[in-house]
This record gives structure tokens, sequence and C-alpha cells, in this order.
């Protein structure tokens, strides 16, 4: 849908008339009336008081452009699941697991706010990269392009020692930068889980089913 097929759509919904949304975001009765027949646009701000007014993002009035991706975690996202600011809108860069009340929810974008934020996080994920795809040799891994933030309660999988034992080796409380992909061999997956202490590279089937460590490094 066009936007100003968006705006009508959500302006009738909201049992709005033209005049009475228009008092609501501060705007003339024409200018609603040349959305809605598409001889304009919005400006930005206005977007946003048409965002909060109607509970959906921006990118959803301008007809969804775009794919958004959490940031922090990476999974697709949508007016559902987004984040939002202190101020009550949504913050299109974030889900809402990720991102509530302007403040970043898992404890690893808590640490690396304290230090610089997202930049810092960002320089780290590169770094943990380069380790990986330069220091591990694990054959069958394909190069590691991105590591996303990870809750260990998702990723903690246990696996059998060779004397029988069997053991984790995350916390399901804590986050990880981690990725998953396919084996260049087929069958399997890899699984990488890594932080400031460690690199943890396994192997599972679908679902998680029947893994197997590779390697754990203290970096």
């Amino acid at each position: 849908m066009e936007t100003k097929d968006i705006i009508y759509e959500l302006r009738t919904k909201k049992g709005l008339s033209q005049e009475e949304l228009a008092e609501k975001i501060f705007v003339t009765r024409q200018a609603v009336s040349r959305w809605e027949t598409g001889e304009t646009m919005p400006g930005i701000d206005t977007l946003k008081l048409l965002s909060k007014l109607f509970d959906v993002s921006i990118n959803t009035l301008l007809g969804s452009p775009r794919e958004l991706i959490c940031e922090c975690c990476g999974m697709s996202i949508d007016d559902c699941n987004l984040g939002r600011d202190k101020d009550g809108l949504f913050n299109e860069e974030y889900c809402k697991w990720c991102y509530s009340d302007g403040e970043y929810t898992l404890d690893i974008w808590k640490q690396y706010a304290e230090i610089g934020g997202k930049e810092k996080l960002e320089e780290f994920k590169q770094q943990l990269i380069h380790e990986i795809n330069t220091l591990l040799h694990i054959e069958g891994l394909p190069r590691v392009e991105n590591l996303n933030v990870l809750s260990g309660e998702f990723i903690n999988l246990e696996y059998t020692l060779p004397n029988g034992e069997k053991v984790k080796f995350l916390d399901d409380k804590q986050t990880y930068l981690g990725s998953q992909l396919e084996s260049e061999f087929g069958g399997r997956c890899f699984g990488i889980a890594a932080n400031m202490d460690f690199l943890l590279v396994c192997t599972y089937e679908e679902d998680g089913q029947n893994p197997e460590l590779v390697i754990y490094k203290k970096r």
C-alpha cells in the first residue's frame, strides 16, 4: 500500500474525520486531504506524530519500503515487536526484547554502553570475527561475516564429554555474541558463541539436536 492509502485506512479505522486528525497532529485539514490524494507527503516530524497516534512505525506509514532487522539480536522485526524510546515512540533499530523504554535490556549492551555504547560493541564484534576466521581453522566452517547478540537460555546446549559426563558451558542468564552457519559439507550446522573470555564452536543437527563441542578456547 502507498502512504496515502495507509493514512486513509488508519484514520477511518480510528473513526476520525480529516479535520479531527488534523487537529490532533497540528496541521490543516487541507494538508491531510493532500496526503490522502497523494499530492504531498507528511514531513518527518509529522510522521512521528502519526506514528504515535496510530501506534504504527514510520516504516509502516511509508509502505514498509525496507525490512527492519534488530541491530542487537539480528531478528526480523515489525510493529508487533519493535522497541520503544522513553517517549513511547517506536525505535526501528531494535526489537522490544533488546530495547525497551529507551534502554538496552541485555547485559552485554549495558556493559558496552558504559564504555562507549554501540560503536564499542561493533568494534568488539569485528575483533571476534577476525579471531574466529584467522585463528580457529575449523574444517567445514564457513567464513563468519556477522555476530548477533544471543540469549544464553536459547543457545546453552548440553554436550557429552568423552568420559560420558554431560556439561553446559554457558549461562542461561547471560548474553553472548554468536551465529549459526551451515557446514560446508552439509548435514549439520555450526553454532558460535563468544564473549570477552572465550570462543566456543559446536555442531548440531536441526533444532540443536545431537550437539558436539568442536572447540572451547580461552581468549
